[in-house]
């Protein structure tokens, strides 16, 4: 399609084996349609590339190893990665390798407003993981390991933490919440793209973000508007109660602004928004609690 982003997919043959071939190109359709497709290596070596090059369209780059301890397929395919970025005929770069030597290229790509997809075994480091716009494990999204097998073998400091991943979620939502604005599920996913290349849900066994979401963070609300997932924090009814009742106790039985008692609650359930009790201001919202009742134009008390 005419509106689809080109991308250009370079392979670092001595870092990456034959095996993932077909789920990098599936991968990178994803995206975009790959206009490039080159990978690069010492064709006069058996690698074990060869038979796989014909079958996809891959064009081999033949790079002589000159020197012994040099990387000179690094450089080749630094080179044309400059070229391809000046020919100005791609939107996107996707570099597939387990080596950190690519971590400055994939900076320089992305300081030209380009979007850089990285690929790379799990031993890949977190230096080129972090440089990429996204990056993604090439035994997860092959399905070598079953997606669960593969996130519990990983070693803590390879992928995100669940916990890291949640506390993420909670700041979106309320940083949204704290400006009046919904949280759909889509732009949770887009910001954690953002916030961690390396996301993906398959890293942790699951195939749907709603589901990943569900079972990692149980504190979020998940209701559906205009077809549209929207998420909020979960906040427990009985806790609020609890809250403004202690608050009123411990000021005499009253308070005589309602924002007090609106950030007391905010300072247990950042998230908190009456939209999800079907208030639309919280002042309607703090009378209809049980046990309470209106003190004045702008205060709450307890019921006698």
């Amino acid at each position: 399609m005419e509106d689809e982003k080109k991308y250009a997919v370079l392979i670092d043959s001595d870092n990456v084996s034959p095996k993932y071939i077909k789920s990098i190109l599936e991968e990178v359709s994803n995206f975009g349609v790959a206009t490039y497709k080159r990978i690069y290596g010492d064709w006069t070596k058996n690698n074990g590339w060869k038979e796989s090059l014909l079958d996809n369209s891959i064009l081999p780059v033949q790079q002589y190893s000159y020197t012994t301890g040099k990387n000179a397929t690094d450089s080749a395919m630094i080179i044309d990665a400059m070229d391809i970025l000046y020919s100005g005929n791609v939107e996107g770069f996707c570099l597939v390798s387990s080596d950190s030597d690519f971590t400055r290229l994939a900076v320089r790509l992305r300081e030209d407003g380009k979007n850089v997809i990285g690929m790379g075994e799990a031993k890949t480091p977190n230096a080129f993981r972090r440089a990429c716009n996204v990056f993604k494990i090439l035994e997860v999204i092959s399905g070598e390991k079953s997606e669960k097998d593969s996130a519990q073998n990983e070693k803590d400091d390879e992928i995100t933490s669940v916990s890291d991943i949640a506390a993420a979620v909670s700041r979106i939502i309320t940083e949204n919440s704290d400006k009046g604005k919904e949280t759909q599920i889509g732009e949770v996913g887009s910001k954690l793209n953002l916030i961690y290349p390396d996301f993906d849900v398959r890293n942790y066994g699951y195939s749907k973000l709603t589901t990943f979401l569900k079972d990692s963070c149980p504190d979020l609300c998940f209701t559906v508007k205009h077809n549209q997932v929207v998420l909020s924090l979960n906040d427990s009814e009985g806790d609020i109660i609890s809250i403004v009742h202690d608050l009123l106790k411990s000021n005499g039985g009253a308070v005589d602004n309602l924002s007090r008692i609106y950030e007391e609650i905010k300072k247990t359930f950042p998230g908190f928004n009456v939209n999800n009790y079907g208030y639309n201001k919280f002042g309607k919202f703090a009378r209809s609690l049980p046990g309470v009742e209106a003190d004045g134009d702008n205060g709450l008390k307890l019921r006698d």
